[in-house]
């Protein structure tokens, strides 16, 4: 069902002078913190993003948004940015016409050096404004999470000395942080035939560049061979040692979004199921938290290599 655009919704749009006269306002999909509708106007058509105050629950910083968007798009991955309101909630970047992609593209070996080649643009680029780091950013939202007494699923907390062995792992051989979307799922890859456009900034920030292919892989729901193909095309060559960097990081990414679910299951009004999305999720990583994969892996990534 449509979603109505009420007479509030579209003030805020005409906080932007481009936007006044515009001629069609139309809902986008996606977008669980935010609305996406696109605005159509005499000098051309643009996205304005519509976020909510419970922004600041999820630790999404809506400056630094605007600020790595920009930079996202001079590093020629992301849209053009028209405009940014923090008084209306309001981020206005240029609509770019392509296919939306799902977990079946990233996951096509066809695919796999277009996504590589975007990754890597996207990490040469421009430095963002602020860091992110799931290792902290768990322990941040478990603790929204216990003090609001929202939901946690069965034996999540079990898994406290698996994520300290995991940061261990990982700092062991740390890698120079880059630009990173953070939140590079199929949906927010758009195909223009010619480029991919990485699309959606609210978690980005500088970051282990295998965080992003890992939590590509893990959104995508891959196998290993899978994230083998996009590591090798993203390197260059093949590396044992960082496929299983990328592969912790995409278990990271499934426990610790978990929480957001949470979060979100306790705290949202959409008409969404939160819980049931995490716990996919949660699910998968408890597959590899009880694998005898997983002391391998934690041996592997220290390696050369």
């Amino acid at each position: 069902m449509a979603r109505r655009l009420d007479e509030a919704l579209l003030d805020r749009l005409d906080t932007v002078p481009e936007l006044v006269e515009r001629t069609d306002v139309s809902d986008l999909p996606g977008g669980l913190t935010n609305r996406n509708l696109k605005v159509t106007t005499p000098t051309g058509v643009f996205v304005a993003r519509l976020s909510s105050p419970q922004s600041a629950l999820l630790s999404i910083d809506r400056v630094n948004e605007h600020l790595n968007s920009v930079a996202a798009a001079a590093a020629g991955v992301a849209p053009r940015v028209l405009a940014f309101v923090p008084t209306a909630a309001l981020l206005v970047v240029e609509f770019v016409e392509g296919r939306t992609w799902g977990s079946a593209d990233v996951l096509d070996p066809a695919n796999s050096e277009r996504v590589a080649r975007a990754c890597r643009d996207l990490h040469a680029g421009p430095r963002f404004a602020g860091d992110f780091d799931m290792l902290r950013l768990q322990p941040h939202y478990l603790s929204i999470v216990l003090e609001r007494g929202f939901r946690l699923p069965d034996r999540y907390l079990d898994f406290a000395g698996h994520m300290r062995a995991i940061a261990e792992a990982l700092e062991a051989r740390p890698q120079a942080t880059v630009p990173c979307n953070n939140d590079l799922l199929a949906a927010n890859i758009i195909d223009a035939g010619t480029r991919l456009w990485l699309i959606d900034y609210e978690y980005s920030g500088n970051n282990d560049p295998y965080f992003e292919i890992g939590n590509l892989w893990s959104e995508a729901s891959g196998t290993p061979d899978d994230l083998e193909r996009l590591v090798t095309a993203y390197v260059g060559r093949s590396s044992p040692a960082l496929t299983a960097r990328a592969r912790l990081w995409g278990l990271m990414s499934k426990y610790g979004w978990m929480l957001w679910a949470s979060i979100q299951d306790g705290s949202s009004a959409l008409d969404f199921d939160f819980w049931e999305w995490g716990l996919e999720k949660y699910d998968r990583a408890l597959t590899e938290f009880d694998s005898p994969e997983f002391g391998r892996l934690l041996k592997e990534v220290r390696a050369l290599g």
